[in-house]
């Protein structure tokens, strides 16, 4: 995957070499007030492998200790800037340093060969339409 950096961006990478996904950082500093979001311009762009997708992900930690989620979905053709929306469903205002981490890039295959066809009703399963909490707890 080629990625390009805008001045004063850092490399996207992963904090191990098992990880899913690579740690997408802020280029600069704000703070996420409580109960709203704030956009975040990382100068990270990337070129995907053909046949893949991006999707950012929240960072565990930032959504555990602070209530902090993110999330989107990068096409394939997108070179463009990163810029992630992070969310503060907290009670406290959260502050963002150059440098954080605060979302994480997975790239994942995509397939582009379903024919979509409108149907009357759909084939009947298992789970059917039962929808939360319908697997029990």
């Amino acid at each position: 995957m080629r990625i390009m950096l805008d001045d004063g961006a850092f490399a996207p990478v992963r904090a191990h070499k098992e990880d899913a996904g690579l740690d997408i950082r802020a280029k600069c500093g704000a703070v996420v007030r409580a109960g709203q979001s704030m956009t975040f311009y990382t100068g990270v762009h990337v070129e995907l492998p053909p046949g893949t997708a991006g999707l950012l992900v929240s960072k565990s930690g930032l959504n555990v200790r602070h209530d902090i989620t993110s999330t989107g979905l990068i096409d394939p053709g997108y070179t463009g800037e990163i810029v992630i929306k992070l969310f503060n469903h907290g009670f406290e205002d959260y502050q963002v340093h150059a440098g954080d981490k605060i979302s994480q890039l997975v790239v994942f295959p995509i397939w582009h060969d379903p024919v979509i066809k409108i149907v009357d009703e759909l084939l009947e399963t298992g789970r059917g339409d039962n929808g939360f909490g319908s697997s029990g707890r």
